[in-house]
């Protein structure tokens, strides 16, 4: 349940789309998308079918049928956001998105808790300044389940909110705006907002709101709001997935059939709002390096003009050989990252670039450096080598993201999306076509149109946090509400909602598909899962050496290494290795966790020999240039500094030394960047010593999922892998996997000044994952802490409304592994919060308040009904296949670990929790100082000791 900013359409992103256009009639600047949508989908040789219908009550009901899962996706848009809410009521829709899981009438309580008893995946609730939507993924023998729920919130919501329920969200609300706010570069968007469009302007305000008007909500405004919004005409349901057009129009008939028609309230009109002048600010903000963010106000989303500022963006600076990442982060060196976007609204969309500038680096400098290189493009014109590379990637990100039914940018969202904005579910096709023919010439026209004059340029510069002052509050005028459309009726109820939610009584089969096992002449294992349903191979190379090789001071080593496999490889430098994988729609990487390190290769099945050959190169011959590693090293150190900056971030550097104790295999920073030392210190030669020695291929397991047989696959392998062998002696690693706990509490302090929350974090160490209790301790976490209806979220969030939310953690580890209750807070109520969580923790592991039959059958649906739609992708399937390999598990793992989740009872729940000790907790608390110490001092609850962001202790 989030607010989000307008949508960043970047096709590569895979399906989180802008596609839809506006209702409203468009300017003469901006040209609409033609309407030829089967040439479009031809062109570009992808497409998602679709039906539709339109109930007479207006609601339009768009179905795809993918029969690849017994899931189906249930997915609805409002189209209403915060560019709704009248002068003084900002934040309403979004407050309002959190009202709707509050329960209805003939549901009067959480929201999720049906959901989570049948094992829906993939749910959620988002508000941007155009739209808000609820999406969830349920099993098809829960879809009745899932229409009863959402119809039931529709029709029958009104009498369920009330003052109590109203001030508990709003609550929650409050505390997600102060999570954001306290994040390094937290207030920009707020200050863009502002900037961008004068007083008056819709999106001249931020989607979450200021305080004063969340504070200034009544009941008869919230119950009001809904009266204008969130009839059936007013929104769209899709219902993609194990579903055909049939079973969609009886379901949404029964269920949605009944609700009258709500007015038909005005959509804005159009207002790109192009500013005439260039215009600039400077905000100090405690981050540790300076950054630039430069906005235009651009055309809206359905144009042809913002499908191909898109591709404009992309060569600009959207891949590592774009001409601001090959300028600023490869050639001059003075900035650490930099990127170019579009952000797509309904009114009007932002062309963004996002620079964070090197220390010491003057940051007007590496403006003058944008300006350089955004008046080249758009005078001088791309290259077709540039254009070509940024199509492919549009096409294979596209061709990825519809593996997915529903979730965030599935394929449900693409066609609510565009329904909602352009009436059209397809017009997804118009915009994939219009980028795939976008020309060097296009790109000089939008280029000059849009991005000539009008930039807001806010630099955010090292300094005090100096807080946004809220807006003067203002007095809302009367909302009046048209009468309804006479055309739109309703039809007979069938359902009787006093019965309650429809009980789902049967639940479809787990199917997980069939591991093949095989061995290449270089004794690499390889283990393959066929997938078929998109042109897509995916495999993950997974070698022991992850952050347990590192040696005590060369923290950050693994990780380090995996950083520069993809930074140029056999012939080719980092930039030329990047623009081979673009041409072929490829991407690769590499990454370090506690126990491995992996190389991952996502290739499309049409260019998968050349794409291998790329993925042999980066595992057998990476370059380790000098001049990359000194690049990819100041870059590495700065993002440390980053996460020092970031609460959450310096938490997780500082508790595994806490919990493991200096030397111990673990006890490098969870991040795995390591430390700044480590970094600095580290040779060409440690980096090709730690290759040579650890990627090798009689020491991996190359884990496959995708369009691909086995035997089509083994000869790829042996030809992009042939003659790879590793030298010398393997090396053989072992970790502890003994749990060694302190004796007593301990409370770590760490300052942020000026902080608005304080991030609260208990931890400890438990036995490793293949321990014989490992699966009841993690059934218990569930219920303590686990899930958004477990213990500790309802009670800090819902109950208390003092945070956004709290979650417990296990990480999975071959020795002892870290269980971690995050819990950011309202920073008055820092005491408060840690007394709550240290009296829950403890009455759940002393087993005087233990788990109860019906909070172990919640989890025991979560972790088990869910599974049937859990693997949905070939990535999913990847990460099973890989975590088997790690500890050993048979191929029929997942099924045998649903077998002992189904038979596991209470009693043995209670008694895995006896394995947290509550009187020896570490806990690491980041807030500012002057407001938090005393009272936490104050609660006794074991030694207080203030330390820096590398656990060092001071004064």
């Amino acid at each position: 349940m989030t607010a989000t900013r307008p949508r960043f359409a970047l096709l590569a992103s895979a399906m989180a789309l802008a596609l839809g256009g506006s209702l409203c009639l468009l300017p003469e600047q901006a040209q609409a998308r033609t309407p030829d949508r089967a040439a479009a989908a031809a062109s570009v040789g992808v497409d998602i079918a679709y039906e539709q219908f339109t109930l007479p009550n207006g609601l339009r009901v768009v179905v795809h049928t993918d029969r690849k899962a017994p899931v189906v996706a249930v997915n609805i848009w409002y189209h209403v956001g915060s560019k709704d809410e009248p002068a003084g009521r900002s934040g309403f829709a979004h407050l309002f998105e959190h009202l709707m899981f509050n329960g209805s009438e003939n549901y009067p309580n959480e929201f999720f808790e049906p959901f989570k008893q049948v094992g829906a995946t993939n749910q959620n609730g988002t508000t941007n300044t155009d739209r808000t939507n609820y999406f969830q993924n349920v099993p098809t023998t829960a879809l009745d389940m899932a229409l009863w729920m959402e119809s039931d919130r529709m029709g029958h919501l009104l009498g369920a909110i009330d003052q109590k329920v109203l001030d508990e969200q709003r609550g929650v609300v409050q505390n997600e705006k102060r999570q954001g706010e306290n994040q390094p570069y937290g207030q920009v968007w707020d200050r863009l907002n502002r900037a961008l469009y004068p007083v008056g302007h819709p999106y001249h305000h931020s989607v979450i709101g200021s305080m004063n008007d969340l504070n200034a909500a009544s009941l008869e405004d919230v119950h009001q709001w809904f009266r204008a919004w969130y009839g059936p005409n007013n929104a769209v349901l899709v219902l993609a997935g194990d579903i055909d057009l049939a079973t969609a129009k009886e379901k949404a008939t029964r269920y949605f059939g009944h609700i009258p028609a709500g007015p038909t309230m005005a959509q804005p009109k159009v207002d790109v709002a192009k500013r005439s002048a260039d215009t600039r600010e400077e905000l100090t903000d405690q981050v540790p390096q300076a950054r630039i963010y430069r906005a235009w106000n651009v055309a809206q989303t359905g144009t042809v003009d913002v499908d191909q500022l898109q591709v404009l963006a992309r060569v600009l600076g959207g891949a590592k050989s774009s001409r601001l990442d090959k300028r600023l982060v490869h050639e001059d060196k003075l900035v650490d990252n930099v990127s170019a976007g579009v952000f797509t609204s309904q009114l009007g969309s932002n062309f963004i670039v996002m620079a964070t500038v090197k220390q010491g680096v003057d940051p007007a400098r590496v403006e003058a450096i944008i300006d350089e290189e955004i008046e080249r493009l758009i005078h001088a014109g791309a290259s077709s080598d540039e254009i070509h590379l940024a199509k492919t990637a549009f096409r294979a990100g596209f061709v990825r993201g519809i593996e997915r039914i529903g979730g965030f940018g599935g394929k449900a969202d693409a066609l609510a999306e565009c329904t909602v904005f352009e009436g059209d579910p397809g017009c997804f096709r118009q915009s994939l076509a219009n980028i795939q023919a976008t020309t060097a010439a296009d790109l000089t026209a939008v280029g000059r149109k849009w991005l000539d004059v009008g930039s807001h340029t806010l630099v955010v510069v090292p300094g005090p946090r100096v807080v946004l002052e809220e807006e003067p509050a203002q007095t809302p005028a009367a909302l009046a509400l048209p009468a309804p459309d006479p055309r739109y009726t309703t039809t007979p109820s069938t359902v009787d909602r006093s019965a309650g939610v429809p009980r789902t009584e049967s639940f479809p089969e787990l199917k997980f598909p069939t591991a093949q096992h095989a061995t290449l002449s270089n004794g690499t294992r390889v283990v393959l899962a066929q997938r078929h349903e998109i042109p897509v191979v995916q495999f993950n190379y997974q070698f022991p050496g992850g952050f347990s090789a590192d040696s005590a001071d060369r923290q950050g080593l693994a990780s380090f290494t995996a950083g520069l496999l993809s930074e140029g490889a056999g012939s080719r430098d980092a930039l030329a290795f990047g623009d081979a994988l673009d041409a072929l729609g490829a991407r690769a990487g590499a990454s370090a966790s506690l126990d491995t390190l992996s190389v991952s290769l996502s290739a499309l099945r049409e260019n998968l020999a050349p794409s291998l050959a790329l993925y042999a190169d980066m595992l057998r011959a990476p370059r380790f240039e000098p001049k990359e590693i000194e690049r990819v090293r100041a870059s590495w150190i700065a993002g440390i500094k980053q996460e020092r900056a970031r609460p959450d971030a310096v938490a997780m550097r500082v508790l595994p030394s806490l919990l493991y104790g200096a030397g111990h295999p673990y006890a490098a920073p969870f991040t795995g960047s390591g430390n700044e030392q480590a970094i600095s210190a580290l040779s060409r030669d440690e980096l090709v010593a730690f290759h040579q020695r650890w990627i090798r291929p009689e020491h991996g397991t190359l884990l496959v999922a995708g369009d691909i047989t086995m035997e089509q696959l083994l000869p790829a392998l042996e030809t992009a892998l042939a003659g790879w062998k590793g030298e010398g002696e393997l090396p053989q690693r072992a970790v502890s996997t003994a749990v060694t706990r302190p004796q007593a509490t301990t409370v770590y302090l760490i300052d942020q000044p000026g902080a608005v929350q304080a991030n609260l974090f208990a931890a400890q160490l438990v036995p490793p994952s293949n321990d014989p209790g490992a699966l009841p301790l993690d059934i218990a976490n569930g219920v303590l802490g686990g899930d958004f209806t477990s213990r500790l979220n309802m009670n800090l969030r819902e109950d208390k409304h003092w945070s956004y939310g709290v979650r417990a953690s296990i990480s999975g580890a071959l020795g002892a592994r870290p269980w971690i209750v995050a819990a950011p807070v309202q920073i008055d109520k820092t005491a408060e919060a840690i007394a709550e969580l240290q009296r829950e923790i403890s009455e759940f592991a002393s087993g005087k308040r233990p788990p109860s039959e019906a909070e172990v059958a919640r989890i025991r649906a979560i972790q088990t009904l869910s599974l049937p739609g859990a693997y949905e992708t070939a990535s999913a399937v990847l990460s099973t296949l890989s975590s088997n390999a790690l500890y050993g598990r048979a191929d029929d793992y997942v099924f045998t670990r649903k077998a002992a989740i189904e038979a596991m009872t209470p009693a043995q729940v209670a008694e895995a929790a006896k394995g947290i000790n509550p009187d020896a907790l570490v806990w690491v608390v980041v807030g500012d100082l002057k407001q938090i110490e005393a009272p936490v001092r104050a609660l006794n609850l074991g030694t207080v000791q203030v330390i820096d962001g590398e656990s060092k202790p001071l004064k």
